[in-house]
């Protein structure tokens, strides 16, 4: 099978090497043309021999030779122009590109299904975790309550540094940039807009709903300060940011992306640094969790690989999406929650926030407060019991008018 890569970076390169070096166990695959912006760059890969370097994405599109496409190039424009024109013509497309699918995932469904090409994906979610092969897989005959996980391994290794640390977000978030960890500008990773493209996919594996991303409640990592830590810890529990998705009593779906306080005793609050780590809950299995490097070079190349050696030999056809829904899907969060108020100490505060919990119809679990330094920036916590976070944010923005309160509520869910 002829194939043709689009984007020759650092997962393209990746691809490239495994290939070349696992080429007795996939004799059959050949990279005839590799689509890349300059041609006169020098590559940190062995470029295949025989392989054409080209800069036009339809010297692969119009290559009725080539088989199929390895879309790596990132972004939703030209990126699409490639996946649909690929599947328009029968080709074959592998992709890592959880943006392009998210925002696209009917299209691209629709001209899987008509093109009859095979479409894999299993590198736009997580990296180098299976997830995606799983879920088409192993829930045939299982039905799907919930996912939830790490899904991003940027936002997790600033927040275990801070944990781990002390540190500041800002210190912390630099260092990653430093790493390589953090994009400049870091928006994509640190406002949850990487986890809420990958969730948004998951969503249709598991419960056969798109949801469109807008309509994902989304809140990021950039008001989480070391204060929260401390915290969580009073309530056994640490801070990670987490894609959660479930199936309602009533057969909707809720999804949301979220600063969450999650006890000691949940798996998720183990992970550590870059990693990822998704926990998928079901009728006949129970809870089951899937971990890994979320990102790198090689981890995500050898989902690529995966995807193109299973096509290659003859699988992966049919509906890239086999489970289809028309449940309702809720933005509404509900559950337990954490609030951060910072105010300037004074006398009745707490008094006045019950009335503005009892007027929104919260009950209060609790009130943590750490010893008062600086009595013009106090940060104390008040915890709910369920309620949801459209009566939190009412309460929070009842505070938010009187003359004590400095700085926005922050709202974090706490994982039952």
């Amino acid at each position: 099978m002829k194939v043709g890569l689009v984007g020759a970076g650092t997962v393209g390169g990746g691809v490239c090497e495994i290939l070349r070096l696992r080429a007795e166990q996939l004799p059959a695959l050949e990279v005839t043309k590799i689509c890349v912006r300059d041609a006169a760059k020098k590559r940190d890969f062995e470029v295949p021999a025989g392989c054409e370097i080209v800069t036009d994405v339809n010297a692969i599109i119009n290559d009725d030779s080539i088989e199929m496409v390895i879309e790596l190039m990132g972004g939703v424009t030209v990126a699409k122009d490639v996946v649909m024109g690929a599947l328009v013509k029968g080709k074959h497309v592998v992709t890592g590109n959880k943006a392009l699918i998210a925002a696209h995932l009917p299209e691209i469904q629709a001209a899987a299904k008509a093109g009859n090409a095979a479409f894999g994906y299993e590198a736009a979610v997580c990296g180098s975790i299976p997830i995606i092969a799983a879920m088409r897989r192993d829930y045939v005959g299982d039905t799907i309550t919930a996912v939830m996980g790490i899904m991003n391994g940027t936002t997790n290794f600033i927040l275990s540094k801070m944990e781990s640390e002390g540190a500041d977000y800002s210190d912390v978030l630099a260092e990653a940039q430093q790493l390589g960890y953090a994009e400049t500008p870091p928006d994509f990773d640190v406002e949850g807009w990487d986890a809420r493209s990958k969730l948004a996919i998951l969503c249709k594996l598991a419960f056969g709903v798109f949801v469109p991303e807008l309509n994902i409640p989304c809140a990021g990592i950039t008001r989480i300060a070391a204060v929260d830590f401390e915290y969580a810890k009073q309530l056994q529990s640490t801070v990670k940011i987490l894609g959660v998705a479930s199936r309602n009593e009533d057969g909707s779906i809720s999804a949301h992306v979220s600063t969450m306080v999650v006890p000691f005793s949940s798996p998720l609050s183990r992970v550590t640094g870059p990693m990822n780590c998704i926990e998928v809950t079901s009728q006949n299995c129970a809870q089951m969790c899937f971990s890994g490097p979320g990102a790198g070079r090689y981890p995500t190349a050898n989902s690529v690989v995966n995807d193109v050696a299973m096509i290659g030999s003859g699988g992966g056809r049919g509906d890239p999406f086999p489970m289809n829904s028309a449940a309702q899907v809720k933005s509404e969060v509900s559950g337990r929650f954490y609030i951060r108020f910072t105010i300037c100490d004074g006398l009745g505060i707490i008094r006045t926030i019950g009335e503005k919990a009892e007027k929104a119809g919260i009950s209060i679990h609790s009130i943590l407060q750490t010893p008062i330094v600086n009595p013009q920036k106090v940060m104390f916590v008040l915890t709910t019991e369920r309620t949801t976070l459209t009566a939190v944010k009412q309460m929070c923005d009842e505070v938010a008018k009187l003359s004590w309160n400095k700085d926005e509520a922050l709202i974090m869910p706490i994982m039952d």
